[in-house]
């Protein structure tokens, strides 16, 4: 506790990758750093503009701001888009208590007659009315569209951190048509008075390849660098401007026998809270199954193959399930 009576909060030392960065193995020895220690660092110089940044969450604003009423017109449907009230998602499977926050679920555009439609995760989106949100769609198409081409080169850094060829998961079964979704999120400091609820979202990895998250400048992510440490020690991870926090999930892991680490996360949220979560994971029927370099007779792979959508179902029935 700091002097005049507020907490110190204890952050986390994350390295920093800098896309701008011409030595690429430079950029990977901080990556696999990063991913072997807490699997949390920054990405900086990624080429989005803050205007865009801005746009989107001032758009997010906007749309939370709504009544209730108004915004469970939008209720998310069973491909995973539109409003996500609070008290929906339980992620701390310890307590088994709902988080308290609100989202809207986005992700890859497809028209209900496309091939892939019918496979979970694909899909058209729910879009807001386009009298009230003039600009929503192409806003939230726009930053998609940028987020995604972050998100697959840092895919390109793992890729030489793991030493895979450079191109590896641009392959069609990697990331060729990948799941790409992204939500924007609202904490409120206790948007519901509930005894069932987390104040912000509770303790989980999450379930993809990687996670890129813009925040505004509220402090409130915390992760633990050792899940099965009794007691856990959380440390926050300091917003840091026009940034994106990138976290590996658990297709990582798996791909990567467990070199790379999938880390234990949550949200304390005492006041407002805005942010932005893009989650990346491989082509629908793309087979998560140890990398061959990240194998040997003395390190087998500790994990069958699974197919992508046969994992990231069983982890969305299990989050959104209902008690």
């Amino acid at each position: 506790m700091a002097a005049d009576g507020k907490e110190t909060k204890v952050s986390a030392a994350l390295n920093c990758i800098d896309l701008s960065n011409p030595d690429t193995k430079q950029s990977a020895a901080l990556l696999k750093e990063a991913c072997m220690d807490s699997g949390f660092f920054y990405v900086i110089n990624h080429g989005i503009s803050e205007e865009l940044m801005e746009e989107v969450f001032g758009q997010s604003k906007k749309f939370f701001e709504l009544p209730m009423d108004e915004k469970m017109k939008l209720l998310r449907n069973e491909k995973h888009r539109g409003y996500h009230p609070p008290l929906l998602e339980i992620l701390d499977h310890e307590t088994n208590k709902r988080d308290d926050k609100e989202a809207y679920f986005m992700g890859v555009e497809l028209s209900e007659d496309d091939p892939d439609e019918e496979r979970p995760f694909y899909g058209p989106n729910i879009w807001p009315p386009a009298d009230v949100f003039p600009e929503w769609k192409e806003t939230m198409q726009r930053y998609h569209r940028e987020v995604l081409h972050v998100a697959r080169s840092v895919a390109r850094i793992i890729a030489l951190a793991l030493d895979l060829s450079v191109d590896f998961f641009d392959q069609p079964e990697m990331l060729g048509k990948p799941i790409a979704n992204f939500r924007i999120l609202r904490y409120g400091g206790q948007i519901c008075d509930s005894s069932e609820a987390i104040l912000g979202a509770g303790a989980h990895c999450d379930f993809g390849i990687l996670t890129l998250l813009a925040t505004d400048e509220t402090w409130g992510l915390q992760i633990c660098k050792d899940k099965d440490a009794k007691p856990q020690v959380w440390e926050y991870v300091q917003p840091l401007k026009r940034a994106f926090i990138v976290n590996i999930g658990d297709m990582l892991e798996r791909l990567s026998n467990c070199v790379f680490r999938s880390t234990l996360h949550r949200v304390v949220a005492d006041q407002e809270r805005y942010s932005i979560a893009f989650f990346l994971s491989p082509s629908h029927d793309g087979i998560i199954e140890c990398l061959p370099t990240c194998k040997s007779e003395e390190n087998p792979a500790k994990f069958p193959p699974i197919k992508c959508r046969e994992l990231l179902c069983s982890r969305f029935t299990k989050s959104f399930q209902q008690n």
